[in-house]
């Protein structure tokens, strides 16, 4: 049986319920709305962050605009069709659709996060490639590497680029051109804006004329970002989810039983997704919404 949601004026059949986003049928196309959910190692946390699904909704469609001449995308429009309600606006998105490619496109210009530990237990070898031996965590990788991940029961395994070919094919080559080009296009972008963009995932799907960027872009969900100016100095000062995630690593919890989040926590974690959506556009994201208000 079918489930419909009434959302303002209009019933709406939901396409997918995501740990952040909720994905609606609309008028031939879809409606991505971008809640302030926060998850972290496959869980979702009742404590909302506060701007969060804004950030996330203008920052993609930032990029997605910033990149179509790289890759086509499914981002049609931000402005909220009839019969939706105002709380929409901003954090949702009118898109095309398309059928999902499985394959989670990882790229990462410097050793950190998983890949780190991955070097340093396999004696400097990560998911098939090779590194010079005495990296740090954070070093920068002379090329940045494609290292996709499959979904399996809600969990990302990353593989290797030649375990995904045997899975999807020849167009993990198309897929791995087009992560790399969107990477170093946004790694680019981001160092004259003082940032450093350490790693990053994108997905695609197919629109029946080809490959299409789809889901979100260079969010800090999706993303690593380090301030430029203390990596520098040799700090990896996180500018995203890292830093929700490390004060997770630094509690007791069972990974099972998400626990609310302290107001402190709640809000250094907004004051970062508002200053990366500042520093990477130039603009002061509550400002630009309360001038759209008035």
């Amino acid at each position: 049986m079918e489930t419909i949601y009434t959302v303002g004026d209009i019933g709406l059949k939901l396409f997918k319920k995501g740990k952040v986003r909720e994905t609606f049928f609309f008028d031939g196309n879809l409606l991505m709305v971008a809640t302030d959910r926060i998850s972290a190692f496959d869980v979702v946390f009742p404590t909302p962050i506060p701007y969060k699904g804004i950030v996330l909704n203008m920052l993609s469609e930032f990029w997605f605009k910033k990149t179509k001449k790289i890759v086509k995308n499914h981002f049609i429009t931000t402005d909220i069709p009839k019969g939706l309600p105002e709380f929409l606006k901003n954090r949702s998105m009118v898109v095309k659709s398309a059928r999902p490619i499985e394959l989670e496109c990882v790229v990462r210009g410097y050793l950190t996060g998983s890949a780190f530990k991955e070097y340093k237990k396999n004696n400097g070898m990560v998911w098939g490639y090779e590194l010079e031996k005495g990296l740090e965590d954070g070093a920068k990788l002379k090329e940045p590497l494609f290292t996709p991940a499959i979904k399996k029961v809600d969990k990302d395994i990353t593989i290797s680029v030649e375990e995904s070919r045997k899975i999807f094919g020849g167009v993990v080559e198309e897929l791995q051109e087009y992560s790399l080009k969107l990477y170093e296009f946004a790694n680019r972008y981001a160092l004259k804006k003082g940032l450093v963009l350490a790693d990053t995932k994108f997905e695609f799907g197919y629109d029946g004329k080809g490959i299409m960027q789809i889901d979100e872009a260079f969010t800090p969900d999706s993303s690593r970002y380090w301030l430029k100016e203390e990596y520098e100095k040799g700090n990896l000062e996180s500018m995203d989810k890292q830093f929700f995630r490390n004060y997770l690593l630094g509690i007791e919890w069972d990974r099972s039983s998400p626990p609310e989040i302290p107001k402190e926590i709640a809000e250094k974690t907004k004051e970062r997704y508002l200053k990366l959506y500042e520093m990477i556009t130039g603009k002061n994201l509550q400002k630009e919404i309360k001038n759209k208000i008035n």
